[in-house]
């Protein structure tokens, strides 16, 4: 974790929220109540949880484009009372207009952001976000003429051309092929990484989240989903895609994922540890020394190790 990660641990605070829907006959379906969670400045995080337990409602609270039944979400020292440029938002699809071209795209998102800039001002701004992301050559192109790749390349490009201070991603590479799935995941950590981006992303792919995440929060099934831990990755921050199935405790870390979304996603509710507190979910890191742990931390056996 990086010096400005430490010094502003609470840069968001999801604090209480819950999301409640109508429900037939009478009364409400309630989706999640009293969650609770805090991500660092500078940190990627991926909510992991079966369909229904509410991930994109918290991504869409956070986004501004829908209220909390109860408690706030504060960002920076405010709370969250809308959509704001301060935060992007990428879907699964890549919403690009298709009537412009890729610079055009990009340049509206600049332009909406720095009101007074000239056009050539924009327009440099917009070519240097779409060479960050591998499309230079092709400004000139319309959405109908780039593979799904390319096309969520430039949403990436058009979110992170207005500097926001969070980005925050919902499944936006569940529609491709596994290539160019992998290409784009290796682009995003990179940038991530370099430019110290905050990122909440949403997915159901366990290898991608231990991939990209700093920290993975596990989501019990819906209705009356809660978070039932954090899982802090193990896994060196300088990984690799292609030796990271060699790190000792990628296993562990794998295997205790896919445990909790297997069975304890379905049980946590009613057969919660002694001493949980959905104000200070639980955080585990598996595969860390038993002795001296950090506080409020799990320990979980070195698995891996122990095979070795």
């Amino acid at each position: 974790m990086s010096a400005v990660a430490v010094s502003d641990p609470k840069f968001i605070s999801i604090e209480g929220i819950a999301r409640r829907y109508p429900a037939a006959g009478g009364g409400f379906t309630t989706i999640f109540e009293d969650l609770w969670l805090q991500v660092p400045r500078g940190e990627f995080v991926c909510i992991i949880g079966h369909s229904g337990c509410g991930k994109t409602s918290v991504l869409n609270i956070l986004a501004g484009l829908e209220n909390p039944s109860d408690g706030v979400v504060v960002v920076d020292g405010q709370a969250i009372a809308g959509p704001s440029l301060d935060r992007a938002v990428i879907f699964q699809g890549h919403a690009l207009l298709p009537w412009k071209s890729v610079l055009g795209n990009v340049a509206y998102a600049v332009s909406s952001r720095w009101r007074k800039a000239g056009r050539a001002e924009v327009e440099e701004r917009a070519k240097r976000f779409i060479d960050l992301v591998g499309l230079n050559g092709n400004e000139a192109k319309k959405p109908a003429e780039l593979s799904g790749g390319m096309r969520q390349r430039v949403g990436i490009a058009r979110a992170l051309s207005i500097e926001p201070k969070i980005m925050l991603m919902d499944e936006p590479f569940s529609a491709l092929d596994a290539l160019t799935r992998g290409t784009l995941q290796d682009e995003v950590r990179r940038i991530c990484k370099s430019t110290g981006q905050t990122v909440v992303m949403i997915t159901h792919d366990v290898d991608e989240a231990i991939y990209l995440a700093d920290r993975i929060v596990l989501m019990t099934n819906g209705p009356e989903a809660m978070v039932a831990e954090v899982v802090e990755n193990p896994l060196p921050a300088d990984r690799r895609r292609d030796t990271i199935h060699h790190e000792p405790d990628f296993y562990t870390v794998r295997n205790h994922l896919v445990d909790f979304l297997v069975s304890r996603s379905r049980t946590f509710r009613d057969d919660k540890p002694a001493g949980y507190d959905p104000r200070h979910p639980p955080v585990v890191r598996p595969g860390a020394p038993v002795a001296s742990p950090p506080a409020n931390t799990i320990p979980f056996p070195a698995v891996a190790k122990a095979r070795d």
